[in-house]
């Protein structure tokens, strides 16, 4: 239940009004803040070989030379995983975390719910992303989602206003924290339904958190499934993670928060990460269909470095030539190289949810990309 306690703590947490300490105390104890439910484990962990270690990491930014721990520091790194070729590299736990302690996950928490989008396809449940939004959730008839293709919420191209502002109490993501806080069944889809139209669909880019949440909404709605069991069903469970993970649930037995709320441990991200990096096959079987991660990481026609809920590094550096990344505020981070066979994970307890750091993640992937080569 969220108490007076977890609500002003999290209000303080997104405002970005919080200590260091406070904040590194808090990546640990997000599962506390609102209802959950469990993404179970299985009876067998995949085991995650050592590889050679990376002590050596040389990073170039803006005239200066940093190294790893340099990285580690004045990012405010809480957690380090680096996967060559499906081996640990390199394995870090600062600023309190440990290896058995769930860290928030935050927006890569989207990440996760697109490649659920593609089990589902996988599994029959979605015939195709053109399906319109209206016609799975009939709570978004009427509203300017209810004509929107999957395929462009997927992509964050509805043309439906919001402001993703963390730290402005009267942005639209203030807004849908305070309905969440508020712990309303019904009360989250209901709010995104009353958006206005700002632009054609496809026309542009907007990043929504609440559009993430629809796409969790839909996930349930196909399957039948609440978004925690179906994770544990075709990812936790078959990827062979160590521990469960919670993921934040609308309201007590209400629906799953597609687009944050996610608490797993830092190899569990990584396990995660290594399966994306192996194009969605687990022992050779595909979980997904085939080239998903392809065509959920291509960038959109006008430029735009996002796809289906992934990111994509800046194209003027060639040692992200293919890669992607989950991003989510306070820094946490996953990097997949296919071509290089690199995942990292980064957990971090920064000191704003905006993008706060010392040193650019994309300088310190790629000189990890630099370092393996």
């Amino acid at each position: 239940m969220i108490t007076p306690s977890s609500s002003a703590l999290v209000r303080a947490l997104y405002g970005g009004e919080l200590t260091p300490g406070a904040v590194a105390s808090a990546m640990t104890s997000s599962e506390t803040w609102f209802p959950t439910a469990i993404a179970h484990r299985g009876a067998v962990a995949r085991p995650l070989p050592m590889g050679s270690p990376l002590r050596t990491v040389r990073i170039e930014h803006a005239g200066r030379t940093y190294d790893l721990v340099d990285y580690l520091a004045v990012n405010r790194v809480t957690g380090l995983l680096i996967l060559h070729h499906g081996h640990i590299v390199r394995e870090d736990y600062e600023l309190g975390l440990t290896p058995s302690q769930r860290h928030a996950s935050f927006s890569l928490a989207k990440s996760v719910c697109s490649t659920l989008v593609g089990c589902a396809l996988r599994d029959g449940y979605l015939r195709s992303l053109e399906v319109p939004l209206g016609d799975v959730l009939p709570a978004l008839s009427g509203s300017a989602y209810a004509d929107v293709p999957l395929r462009s919420l997927l992509a964050m191209r509805t043309g439906v206003a919001w402001d993703e502002t963390y730290t402005n109490p009267r942005s639209d993501r203030r807004r849908f924290l305070d309905a969440q806080l508020a712990g309303e069944h019904g009360a989250l889809l209901a709010l995104m339904a009353t958006l206005p139209r700002r632009a054609a669909v496809d026309a542009a880019f907007n990043y929504s958190t609440g559009e993430t949440f629809l796409v969790g909404a839909v996930l349930e709605a196909v399957t039948g499934k609440r978004l925690a069991d179906y994770l544990t069903e075709r990812l936790w469970i078959p990827l062979g993670m160590e521990s469960d993970a919670t993921w934040w649930l609308e309201s007590v037995g209400g629906m799953g928060m597609g687009g944050s709320g996610l608490a797993a441990t830092l190899r569990d991200y990584g396990r995660f990460t290594q399966f994306v990096l192996d194009d969605g096959r687990l022992d050779g079987e595909p979980l997904v269909p085939a080239d998903w991660f392809f065509e959920a990481t291509q960038p959109a026609r006008d430029g735009s470095r996002y796809g289906y809920q992934w990111w994509l590094p800046p194209a003027d550096d060639p040692r992200h030539a293919g890669a992607f990344m989950g991003m989510g505020i306070f820094g946490q981070r996953l990097y997949v190289h296919p071509r290089r066979r690199v995942a990292i994970v980064v957990l971090a307890a920064r000191s704003k949810p905006s993008d706060s750091h010392v040193i650019p993640d994309e300088a310190f992937f790629g000189s990890v990309v630099d370092a393996l080569r």
